[in-house]
């Protein structure tokens, strides 16, 4: 029930007052510029030209690691790639490979690095593989010339893994339907010289996410690459494992090789079920298959929903995955399930525990298993002794301490790309909402296993050493905010937000600073203490405002009710959180000026943006709002939006079904254009077939007959996110210069209660 207007304000919440109709819109200040400072402020300039490291890979023998680095120069307006080395003990600074023509690398052993490029030769485009040595010291690392090993017949070669001590090549690439890696460019020809530019489907998907579906999919291939005579050899023989299956894998449009892993002769892999059409399912099974293609059987059984991240257990006599119970429900909790390949037993360790892991890796000697999972809007690592196999196959074993509840090895930050080392130890990437990731490594997990295994009341952590500092010198003197938790009451939960505030920001400062309410997308996500190079909540700050970021009903790492909380329920339980915890903020931080608020969000935060418009009820008392790929009509984006399984079950049914049309007309901005009134930004982008263009360019065209204050930015080459450097910078530019104009210090317009 919503409060009325007189207890609003009793509340300390002033109610969005509208523009008259056909309001000008204010002139845009000429003198408008981004806030930075080579010393204090982390501009977005800034943020977008630190180095951006990938998750480290260790070499064989435990010493070294990999980490894939991009780093964007407005200089010259390119993206410039390299590869840091770097000692796994620490001690040192990495060795920086540079990668002119980018690519993809990975260790074929402990001292030599495989480098797959782009070439051309008489026209001929294919991707050739190096070697490059590797010399490691105490003091020092260096590398030698590189060497051609041999090329593959594509372009479109990613996800290696290498099987070192049988010498195969495991990867994935596109293929036509033929299978036939070899027969890849001449296919392409003939598709391309074909006379003309229609796509034609009987069935969906016919897109998703940013590309329409051709005559091509992924597969998984192998091939020999071994050492002959002290030299690298790359066969020339490509086996197509997946060859007739219809079967795909990694899964698009994101899966790599979190997709798969490979043991001395066998991958396991997740695969779309080829029984079910993918846009209204998320069912994936897994499989195992040969290095040869031989022995393909399905691991799993059963209703359930997506798997993710397969692997291997180092002696091979056991297999892990994450699994989801709900087909169609993309944000259920997953669940680790083990699968014993020597007896065929498939059994869940995971199914009390309420949270849902990302992913997951098998301890050295096969006895545990090493987690990542969201937990209180941070990504922590967890570890869990995996129990005895059952007598049969069983999703819900009956499990005792220490077998029922992973044990946090991480408290604080955002953990990714866990790698098992040997000597008890952990390879991994973490970021913070002060930092980009850097690498570290988890060590004595002899003494957290044998703590774990006997219950402990106070177990050991193990010991966490940074070993690379890529952003420390360029951060160094700015003012990072590493954000400070508040809950209140929210409409079924005690609520989660962040607080972070600007530079020069005092806590005697009363009614001084502008704030800006963020709202996530997903909805089931979270604003998680981790790094972000769209979304940054230090940039915000440094721009001058107080940064309010809610986790309301529909966040994950909060338990499973409460991201379950938001189904059909969009525009209820999610506001009334947020509503609640804008008055706990300006009742406890009289340091904000309530009159200077504005909000942003993208995609779900997007669609709250519109929300809000249509419900000056609310009383946020926003004065300027920004929609990025928002949704305007929720029903016809039941339609039109690409997973369509995402609209299902959000509504419960299908978009012209009674119960969901009903919900999703109920909360749809779409019709409660006629309450609009605050001046909003609308951002989106041409190729965001998640939520496309067609909802951005009708809140613009509603807004611009009812003559309020709007402004339309376009972005023809970009999806549901932004990731163009220049087109990042645009964005913030616009961004923060529609706030400055509402609220800004030198506001020409300002609405006053």
């Amino acid at each position: 029930m919503w409060l009325p207007d007189v207890a609003l304000r009793f509340l300390g919440l002033s109610v969005q007052q509208p523009f008259a109709a056909n309001s000008p819109l204010p002139t845009m200040s000429a003198e408008f510029a981004l806030k930075a400072s080579p010393d204090e402020v982390l501009s977005p300039q800034d943020m977008l030209t630190l180095p951006r490291p990938g998750a480290p890979l260790p070499n064989p023998a435990g010493d070294l690691a990999l980490i894939p680095v991009s780093t964007y120069s407005f200089d010259d307006r390119k993206t410039h790639k390299s590869l840091a080395i770097a000692p796994i003990a620490g001690g040192q600074d990495p060795y920086d490979l540079s990668l002119p023509n980018g690519g993809d690398a990975f260790w074929l052993d402990a001292r030599t690095i495989a480098h797959f490029v782009e070439t051309e030769a008489d026209q001929e485009k294919k991707q050739e593989l190096f070697a490059i040595p590797v010399t490691f010291s105490e003091n020092s690392i260096s590398v030698g010339e590189s060497i051609s090993v041999g090329s593959l017949p594509v372009t479109t070669a990613a996800d290696f893994r290498y099987a070192h001590s049988v010498g195969v090549l495991v990867f994935s690439a596109y293929v036509h339907a033929d299978g036939d890696l070899k027969a890849v460019k001449g296919n392409d020809e003939k598709y391309d010289n074909r006379g003309n530019s229609a796509l034609v489907y009987d069935k969906n998907f016919e897109r998703q996410w940013d590309t329409w579906v051709g005559p091509k999919h992924k597969s998984l291939f192998t091939v020999r690459l071994h050492k002959d005579q002290g030299k690298f050899v790359l066969g020339e023989d490509f086996t197509n494992v997946l060859q007739g299956t219809e079967l795909s894998s990694p899964v698009e449009p994101f899966g790599g090789t979190d997709d798969f892993d490979i043991s001395d002769g066998q991958i396991i892999f997740t695969a779309k079920d080829p029984e079910l059409p993918k846009a209204v399912h998320t069912k994936q099974n897994i499989y195992l298959v040969g290095f040869d293609g031989s022995n393909l059987v399905e691991l799993t059984s059963g209703v359930h929903g997506a798997t993710h991240a397969p692997a291997f257990s180092r002696q091979g006599d056991k297999v892990a995955w994450l699994q989801l119970d709900e087909d169609g429900h993309e944000s259920d909790r997953a669940k680790v399930v083990i699968h014993d390949l020597e007896k065929g037993v498939s059994f869940t360790i995971t199914q009390d525990w309420d949270r849902s892991p990302s992913s997951l890796a098998l301890s050295e000697s096969g006895d545990f298993i090493y987690l990542t999972a969201e937990d209180i809007a941070r990504v922590k690592i967890f570890t869990l002794p995996i129990p005895p196999t059952p007598s049969e196959s069983t999703s819900h074993p009956k499990l005792t301490s220490p077998y029922n509840t992973p044990v946090s090895l991480t408290d604080m930050h955002a953990a990714s790309g866990l790698q098992v080392l040997s000597s008890g130890r952990l390879l991994f990437a973490l970021s913070s909402l002060t930092s980009p990731n850097d690498a570290y490594v988890l060590g004595n997990l002899q003494l957290v296993e044998e703590d774990v295994k006997r219950n402990a009341s106070n177990p050991v952590k193990g010991e966490i050493t940074q070993i690379t500092k890529f952003s420390a010198t360029s951060l160094q003197g700015k003012h990072l905010h590493p954000g400070e938790d508040f809950w209140f009451k929210g409409a079924e939960h005690t609520i989660h937000g962040w607080i972070l505030t600007p530079p020069g920001y005092k806590s005697t400062d009363v009614k001084k600073w502008p704030v800006v309410l963020l709202i996530h997308g997903g909805p089931e996500g979270c604003w998680a203490d981790s790094w972000s190079t769209r979304w940054n909540p230090n940039v915000f700050a440094n721009q001058g405002y107080v940064v309010v970021a809610i986790n309301p009903t529909g966040s994950t790492s909060f338990g499973q009710d409460l991201t379950e909380g938001i189904k059909e329920d969009w525009g209820g339980k999610p506001f009334v959180d947020l509503r609640n915890g804008w008055k706990y903020v300006l009742e406890n931080y009289p340091q904000i000026d309530p009159e200077r608020a504005v909000a942003a969000g993208a995609s779900y935060g997007g669609y709250a943006i519109n929300w809000i418009q249509g419900n000056p009820e609310f009383g946020f008392g926003f004065k300027a709002l920004v929609c990025h790929d928002g949704v305007f009509d929720t029903t016809y984006n039941g339609y039109a939006t690409d997973e369509l399984f995402f609209f299902n079950h959000e509504w419960g049914g299908r978009p012209w079904e009674e119960k969901s049309f009903a919900l999703s007309r109920k909360y749809s901005p779409a019709y409660t254009v006629s309450k609009w009134s605050t001046p909003q930004l609308i951002i989106h982008g041409s190729k965001d077939y998640r939520l496309p263009e067609g909802d951005g360019l009708a809140v613009w065209h509603a807004l611009q007959q009812l003559g309020v204050p709007s402004r339309l930015v376009i972005f023809p080459d970009e999806n549901h996110w932004v990731m163009n450097a220049g087109n990042s910078l645009k964005w913030h530019y616009e961004v923060f210069k529609w706030f400055d104009e509402f609220v800004g210090d030198n506001a020409s317009v300002r609405q006053r209660n």
